[in-house]
């Protein structure tokens, strides 16, 4: 599971970030808005947002631009104001729970645990057909009229990305962004490879290359 956590306090995002890291959940912090808008379309499982950020971008905004890009990423908000504005407002916007200031990290790490948990079993029938493939998201995993076809995990991922943005186009760069996250630092080629495996294992994929542009589902 893969964790974003915005909290311009610093001392208090490292001991959550601590807790998280402890209980398996591969977490990064942001301290500002403005840095962690700039991974707004990065693949996450969740974000923890603090409301009141320093800086331009509150909370309120990432969760805007997440809704707007259809994530599906739980979202859980913190405010050190105990209002129920501000719960309401964050409730409204989309986020799946709030948590109010001062809290400890072993309740916040509980109520991780608990979101994702729900957000797990609401798709635990989240199929996806395409040609003659079933494609069940949680499961991670695919069945043909042959068979299970086994992906590896960012062979599932890439085939994710496609089919969640079919008929639009991509740079590799882009899908490089989107696959193996923005602190990736090799070739982009390593795109051309992974489709390379998944149209061999998967046929009938029909994904296109635009010369001189990159890839596209259709």
């Amino acid at each position: 599971m893969k964790i974003y956590y915005v909290e311009d306090e610093k001392d208090l995002s490292e001991i959550i970030r601590k807790y998280l890291v402890r209980e398996g959940y591969e977490t990064t912090v942001f301290y500002d808005g403005e840095t962690a808008m700039q991974h707004i379309d990065d693949q996450v499982d969740m974000w923890i947002l603090d409301i009141m950020l320093t800086g331009e971008v509150s909370g309120y905004d990432i969760i805007k631009a997440l809704k707007e890009r259809n994530s599906q990423a739980s979202i859980i908000f913190t405010s050190a104001r105990d209002q129920d504005l501000d719960k309401i407002m964050g409730l409204e916007l989309g986020s799946d729970d709030y948590l109010a200031k001062p809290y400890s990290p072993r309740e916040l790490v509980l109520r991780v645990k608990a979101v994702l948990k729900r957000y797990h079993q609401s798709h635990s029938n989240e199929i996806i057909p395409y040609e003659d493939y079933e494609i069940n998201v949680t499961k991670r995993e695919i069945k043909s009229k042959n068979g299970l076809i086994e992906l590896t995990n960012k062979e599932f991922e890439l085939l994710l990305f496609f089919l969640k943005n079919i008929n639009k186009a991509f740079e590799r760069q882009e899908i490089l962004e989107h696959v193996w996250g923005s602190n990736y630092y090799g070739s982009d080629r390593v795109v051309d490879d992974l489709l390379r495996r998944l149209r061999h294992k998967m046929p009938k994929l029909n994904i296109e290359t635009i010369y001189g542009f990159g890839y596209r589902l259709l």
